[in-house]
């Protein structure tokens, strides 16, 4: 059989990470799959490694804005697909156009399903472009043949917005970039820290409304207020309006930035020796499919003070300390409690670690392919 990926969609972040370390761990003859052919931009596809059952497909369209990359999608791609001789298309994008079938769609974005983080925007450009992801990859799940959700509270959150799917749907969760593995550390008590040699905390990810970065902010400047030898590393890039948001708050808190320093987007190569650099890890997002963020902050050794909200508690079990993200004096109270207790920042850091070794690219890309294979087989009618 032969494998089709539309990637026109996939422009970074996230979705190219999958895709890049999907096909690096992938053995597609194994499931039958002879040949595999990919279509998307320059970039992404400069992103992938060679490999002799893999052939890279762009078009001028592809490099364009969304609107004429879905006009290929709908116009060309089935044709395309056709022409290469697939038997099942995967869209790791989300949403799909094209007439061709079998399909295999991915949940990637919850934003979109969840009316409480939707509305943080308000009436905006952002706002109606997520109403508009909300109805095309609707339609486009309840058209696919089978749909990949990365956790079960993703799944749970699109069908009650979706209705159930007439295609399979199946629950297969990223895997984990082994240069964040570190094994656990010996916590270093508080007594042991001072304002020269403080607990550092760490808190990655782009700066957004529903990162609640500010609120992390704040319960740090009410520790350091009570004489905790503390600081915050925040890292990531950011949307204008929350930046504009969090830089009001730190001038108010910390103003000079004795003990909290924004440092803004880092190199994903070098983000694991921030993690390294650090005692706790903080993760304080209220909307998430499946953070790959906690997942390599779980891996790199961390204790985790982290938001009880979306599909944080299904993937951190009881290896974190929670707290609502939109409170202050909880987050506060979830970083008092790992700083002042050593021996809770290791146990939770062990079991946090044991939780991320289960997470692996070659299980997902495993999962994967075996799914995309049954589907396959059942639409040519063979088993």
């Amino acid at each position: 059989m032969r494998l089709g990926i539309d990637a026109s969609n996939l422009r970074a972040g996230g979705g190219v990470t999958h895709l890049v370390e999907l096909l690096r761990a992938a053995d597609p003859m194994a499931h039958d799959f002879q040949h595999v052919v990919i279509w998307a931009s320059q970039a992404t596809l400069a992103r992938l490694e060679d490999r002799f059952w893999l052939s890279k497909r762009t078009d001028p369209l592809l490099e364009s804005h969304y609107l004429r990359r879905a006009l290929w999608q709908r116009n060309q791609l089935g044709k395309l697909a056709q022409t290469e001789g697939c038997d099942l298309l995967l869209v790791p994008g989300g949403s799909f156009a094209t007439d061709f079938r079998p399909v295999v769609t991915m949940s990637r974005n919850l934003l979109p399903f969840e009316w409480r983080e939707l509305l943080r925007y308000g009436w905006s450009i952002f706002s109606l472009k997520l109403l508009l992801l909300r109805w095309s990859q609707s339609r486009s799940f309840q058209q696919a043949d089978g749909t990949i959700f990365l956790t079960r509270y993703a799944q749970d959150a699109v069908l009650n917005v979706t209705g159930a799917l007439s295609g399979q749907t199946a629950i297969i969760p990223h895997g984990i970039d082994q240069r964040f593995f570190q094994p656990p550390r010996q916590p270093r008590p508080l007594a042991e820290s001072s304002t020269a040699q403080p607990l550092r905390l760490v808190y990655v990810s782009i700066i957004d409304t529903y990162k609640h970065q500010w609120w992390v902010a704040e319960a740090v400047a009410q520790l350091r207020a009570e004489g905790l030898p503390v600081v915050l590393d925040l890292i990531g890039p950011a949307y204008p309006p929350a930046l504009r948001r969090l830089n009001r708050t730190l001038q108010r808190v910390d103003p000079t930035g004795d003990f909290i320093r924004y440092w803004g987007a880092v190199p994903y190569h070098e983000l694991h020796a921030r993690y390294a650099a650090a005692d706790i890890g903080v993760f304080a997002s209220s909307c998430e499919n499946m953070p790959n963020i906690l997942l390599e902050g779980m891996a790199s050794g961390l204790p985790i003070a982290c938001s009880n909200r979306g599909p944080m508690p299904e993937m951190l079990g009881d290896a974190g300390v929670y707290f609502d993200p939109e409170r202050p004096d909880e987050i506060a109270a979830a970083l008092r409690r790992l700083m002042a207790d050593p021996e809770l920042r290791l146990s939770g850091a062990n079991a946090a670690y044991a939780r991320a070794q289960t997470y692996s690219w070659e299980r997902c890309a495993g999962e994967t392919f075996t799914l995309m294979r049954k589907i396959a087989r059942n639409d040519r009618g063979s088993f």
